[in-house]
């Protein structure tokens, strides 16, 4: 599905560079076009930051039969830690993906505390295993196996939930004609945002803001900017 941004940075390479971590996406694989070109400024005053446009259409990957060592290894891997934090009787299992990735489901009794305040801790634990499947010994050759963690059905309810906020939100710019941000998000929610505000016509997104106080913003397609 194709996606389009609108980013603003310092520089026209700082905008390309925001764009693809915010898509996920490799620079090379941007059609961009400039808006502004942006200005430095003579000690600060008078200086106007770039503008850019982005589409990004992600390539559709092979279906290919995935190697389960490190899938095997990440199960292992949060079983052990779920052990050290006492939580028991869970229950785990591996499925393919829809990302070309390996899903590593975790359910039963207090498995939510694997899930910590707004996912945090699931997205550190989600890091980790990818460390883990991906440790190679000198001289070991292993196909790159890429996990999500999964508890509870925690990220497809978050989804589920996050469509559903970009949808309200959107509909709440079309109605009123203004800008609306949206609270500080990780970049995979923000994608979530950003493909569902696509399927909406008439608005798009843009992410401002640095590491974690990164936000997304709605607002009119032919407004070209975001609310300040």
């Amino acid at each position: 599905m194709k996606q389009e941004l609108i980013v603003t940075a310092k520089s026209v390479e700082e905008a390309r560079k925001k764009a693809a971590a915010e898509l996920g996406a490799r620079e090379e694989d941007l059609v961009v076009t400039v808006l502004e070109e942006g200005k430095r400024g003579f000690l600060g005053i008078g200086a106007m930051d770039a503008k850019i446009a982005v589409t990004y259409t992600p390539a559709v990957p092979e279906k290919k039969e995935k190697s389960c060592g490190g899938a095997e290894t990440a199960l292992q891997f949060i079983r052990q830690i779920a052990e050290n934090m006492g939580l028991e009787n869970l229950t785990y299992s591996t499925e393919e993906g829809t990302n070309d990735d390996i899903v590593l489901k975790v359910s039963g009794d207090n498995a939510g505390l694997l899930i910590g305040h707004h996912g945090e801790t699931l997205d550190a634990l989600q890091y980790l295993c990818n460390l883990a499947a991906n440790h190679r010994t000198e001289g070991e050759k292993r196909e790159y196996t890429r996990i999500t963690l999964d508890v509870e059905d925690y990220r497809e309810k978050r989804e589920a939930a996050l469509r559903a906020l970009a949808r309200r939100k959107a509909e709440k710019v079309l109605r009123e004609k203004r800008s609306v941000m949206l609270e500080p998000m990780n970049p995979y929610e923000r994608r979530i945002i950003h493909s569902a505000v696509q399927e909406i016509p008439g608005v798009t997104t843009n992410s401002i803001g640095v590491e974690n106080n990164r936000r997304v913003v709605i607002f009119l397609e032919d407004n070209n900017s975001a609310a300040e």
